[in-house]
């Protein structure tokens, strides 16, 4: 069984990656670089062996190889992505291996935030791209058009260049955000008078004049 030393460990030097010289920003790199913006606490990996947030890291750890995801029982994998507000997503960045752990080809799908293995083969990517063997972050830009109104993103790896497992780096997503004027998961916020009173929550605004008693 090759899944047996998944803990984090990486036997590649690269901590001296770990700091680079862009801090713009506090170090959350390109103005529209979305990491702010995902739900991280709701990322799922299907067929990972560790949480699917551990890729989704802040910008100034975008090269570090200690924490990674890797898939588990083959070498495919799944990384639903949910945003707090909608997305006009322009470019996914991505750094994943080494060698022939690295994937294939990663299949955009937005907003099936639920999708699954069963789900795949009924469901044409809206994009994708081919993934080099490149230890280096990659950029893939998007045809925005398509992914203009994104409140979740599905990424799926079909299968490593040959290896057992396919491995993730980091996974970073550069577009432009705005909030929510509803959302479903908090509506039973709505309802409460004293609304105003509590910290803002995201997706409520323009609803307080349908609460009033």
């Amino acid at each position: 069984m090759p899944h047996n030393h998944r803990d984090g460990h990486c036997s590649h030097e690269s901590h001296e990656h770990d700091h680079d010289h862009s801090h713009a920003a506090n170090d959350l790199g390109p103005n529209d670089n979305l990491f702010p913006h995902i739900d991280r606490a709701n990322v799922v990996a299907l067929n990972g062996t560790g949480q699917g947030s551990i890729v989704i890291k802040p910008w100034d750890q975008r090269n570090n190889e200690e924490v990674f995801l890797e898939s588990d029982a083959d070498d495919q994998l799944i990384l639903r992505i949910p945003f707090t507000g909608s997305v006009r997503l322009r470019s996914l960045l991505l750094k994943a291996g080494p060698g022939d752990q690295t994937p294939t080809k990663v299949a955009l799908f937005p907003n099936q935030p639920s999708m699954d293995f069963n789900d795949i083969s009924d469901k044409a990517p809206v994009q994708e791209f081919n993934v080099p063997q490149d230890r280096n972050i990659a950029e893939h830009a998007v045809k925005t058009a398509k992914f203009s109104n994104v409140s979740s993103l599905t990424l799926f790896f079909p299968a490593s260049q040959g290896a057992d497992t396919t491995r993730i780096y980091y996974v970073g997503l550069l577009g432009h955000w705005t909030e929510r004027k509803s959302d479903p998961v908090i509506t039973v916020y709505e309802a409460q008078a004293n609304l105003a009173d509590h910290e803002k929550i995201q997706g409520t605004d323009g609803n307080f004049s349908t609460t009033q008693s």
